[in-house]
């Protein structure tokens, strides 16, 4: 994500949360350094600033570790965020339910009402990882979702790819009213000849 310093300079924090393993600081150093590097499971937080374009605010990222013991100290961090980016391990079947007891967790307490959120399907590099729209019914994000805007973006924190691609779409999100959010969508996919089969897939993976 472009550096531009002639921006104006404004901010907005938005939290990065998921399971531990699931590659969270592993994208963020990727998106903000294009570096892979070797992590340790992340034991309190880790913050990076993420420059965007001109007419939208920079993202303060704040990165919590996602182990057991540290998953009761997220709420301290829900004040003024923006917008929430839940990183899942699409590979990892036999952590999927899990993952979903945590997201709804989360989803469901009030500080984070509306909030906008992105799911990252990381790790979509690896054969074998769960689709975007599996994702989407493991983790029952139509119903827990229900009056927020969402969206879940496939990526790979080891190649990079989707990673820009994800945090474009949560400053839609903060952006963009919940409705216009999905006309947009479907405007686009017309005008680019997509069947209504095709679009209806992608907004399975949106709201």
């Amino acid at each position: 994500m472009g550096i531009h310093r002639s921006k104006p300079e404004k901010q907005a924090q938005v939290l990065m949360l998921g399971l531990d393993g699931s590659g969270k600081t592993t994208l963020l150093y990727k998106l903000k350094y294009n570096e892979s590097v070797v992590t340790v499971p992340t034991v309190g937080f880790n913050v990076e600033t993420l420059e965007t374009d001109r007419s939208s605010p920079s993202l303060t990222v704040w990165d919590v570790g996602g182990q057991k013991k540290m998953r009761p100290h997220w709420k301290h961090h829900y004040t003024d965020t923006a917008g929430l980016v839940f990183v899942v391990d699409s590979w990892d079947r036999k952590r999927m339910e899990e993952t979903r007891k945590v997201l709804h967790r989360v989803l469901r307490c009030e500080s984070l009402r509306g909030v906008p959120l992105v799911v990252l399907a990381n790790k979509q590099d690896l054969q074998g990882a769960l689709s975007p729209e599996a994702l989407c019914l493991m983790l029952d994000l139509g119903r827990v979702c229900e009056g927020r805007a969402w969206f879940v973006q496939p990526c790979s924190a080891t190649t990079g790819a989707g990673l820009e691609e994800g945090f474009r779409r949560i400053v839609y999100l903060m952006k963009t009213p919940l409705k216009q959010t999905q006309e947009d969508i479907k405007v686009k996919m017309r005008s680019k000849g997509f069947s209504m089969t095709a679009i209806k897939q992608v907004l399975l993976c949106s709201r």
